[in-house]
């Protein structure tokens, strides 16, 4: 039986990509309701303009000039690997690997959430519908990247459709001009700060996830610049008006944290608003799984290949040439993380990712100090001082979101206790690994 080599598949081009980005990192703005009861009026929009300048940019520009050296399958776990050794790519493999089961975890959950404001029973039979979403999404991913681009693309307009007409509803409502509001973090406890940046980093993160199908785009280089420009333009555009708006509607934010997007439309007396905004939300929940499902399934392939997981991993589709072994695997274990609560998965989400973007950073520098003459068509216009004043405002900004949900309460303390032990699990994990291949290689010997 003749197989198509990795140069005959079908691969992802500009828009499709940053449809697919766009997905991977945010989904719209549905997510960020919780953000105006832990900050208020005044600080939830500072937040929204300053924790992604300080958080995405540097993570984007790091991710763009890695990228740009080794446009490959593996992404990040690749880069980490050329910089630090195997061992350290294990770790950037495996704790991101987790981190994304949990996210995953969020997304049909979400979907339950707004697909309730059609049917208010459907908490009822919360499981058997996440279980739908998720092993739907996942035969989508078995069929291919170029389905998942495709299908990101429309999710993405039924997405930000409802957004852009409630935006300009609110806009006419204020007679053509929305004032901007003083912003100030006055009256912000630092746990709410915390539980805030949180709120914001989760909404704007996993531009690195886009990479490790880079070997699947078509001229990655510069399709990588150009989507992760318009992925996140359209992104920070969105949130800041939809923030505006949200502010100048007037709605209770406990209301809007309770109810979401949806109530916003039924606030602003147009009845058909509510229910396009709650199937925007079931849309985005769909096309964040699918488009993160495809990123996180691509990393146990080339581990496997270092003999870092069983090789049936490495199994590619006799038709679709899809990791489709890694993607069930994938599938069942997100099935048993859907029982954790929303807040919880968040927190457990954004540490376990810090983590592994802390490492892309270090693996940058280790690069630029290694292989400082190695062809780089993007680099970031900074030297090596630059890049660690750089990285360490983003650092700062998740040193001050975990120190502030571990403060919140019992409650988000033991997600993110979970969360501190997972990351150490992967040392145990990685002692195993070895143990074994010895354990392999002895008894090859003694054949």
């Amino acid at each position: 039986m003749n197989k198509r080599s990795p140069t005959s598949r079908k691969r992802l081009h500009i828009f499709q990509l940053a449809a697919v980005i766009f997905f991977t990192v945010s989904g719209g703005p549905y997510g960020i309701e919780p953000l105006f009861s832990y900050a208020g009026e005044h600080a939830a929009l500072l937040l929204l303009m300053i924790a992604p300048i300080l958080w995405d940019v540097p993570t984007i520009l790091t991710v763009l000039e890695l990228n740009s050296m080794m446009p490959v399958n593996g992404g990040y776990y690749q880069w980490v690997k050329r910089a630090l050794g195997t061992r350290w790519a294990f770790y950037e493999g495996f704790w991101t690997w987790m981190y994304t089961f949990v996210d995953l975890a969020i997304y049909p959950v979400l979907f339950v959430e707004y697909a309730s404001f059609f049917f208010p029973q459907l908490h009822m039979y919360k499981i058997p519908v996440c279980l739908f979403i998720i092993w739907s999404s996942a035969l989508l991913n078995i069929f291919g990247i170029v389905p998942v681009g495709k299908i990101s693309i429309i999710l993405g307009v039924i997405v930000l459709s409802p957004f852009v007409i409630f935006c300009g509803t609110i806009f006419f409502q204020h007679h053509g001009s929305m004032s901007f509001p003083h912003l100030s973090l006055k009256g912000v406890g630092f746990s709410s700060l915390g539980m805030g940046l949180y709120t914001v980093m989760w909404n704007f993160f996993g531009w690195d996830n886009a990479t490790t199908y880079a070997g699947e785009v078509d001229k990655p280089v510069r399709a990588y610049v150009i989507s992760c420009a318009l992925a996140f333009v359209t992104i920070f555009a969105m949130y800041i008006l939809t923030a505006l708006a949200v502010l100048h509607s007037g709605i209770d934010f406990k209301t809007l944290n309770d109810v979401g997007f949806p109530s916003l439309g039924l606030l602003t007396g147009n009845k058909w608003l509510g229910p396009m905004l709650a199937i925007g939300g079931m849309a985005s929940a769909v096309g964040l799984f699918s488009a993160v499902l495809l990123s996180v399934s691509r990393v146990p392939k080339v581990m496997a290949d270092d003999g870092l997981m069983p090789e049936k991993l490495n199994t590619l589709h006799s038709k679709f040439q899809t990791p489709y072994i890694s993607i069930i695997v994938s599938a069942l274990i997100i099935s048993l993380m859907i029982l954790w609560s929303f807040t919880d998965l968040i927190i457990m989400d954004v540490t376990l990712y810090g983590a592994g973007l802390f490492l892309e950073f270090i693996s940058l520098i280790v690069l630029r100090i290694n292989a400082p003459n190695e062809l780089r068509p993007f680099k970031i216009p900074l030297k090596i001082p630059g890049l660690c004043i750089m990285f360490l405002l983003a650092i700062s900004i998740y040193v001050i979101g975990l120190s502030g949900a571990l403060l919140q309460s019992n409650k988000t303390f033991i997600p993110a206790a979970i969360a501190v032990l997972a990351l150490l699990s992967a040392e145990i994990a990685w002692r195993v690994i070895v143990k074994v291949k010895l354990k392999a290689a002895s008894a090859k010997i003694k054949k």
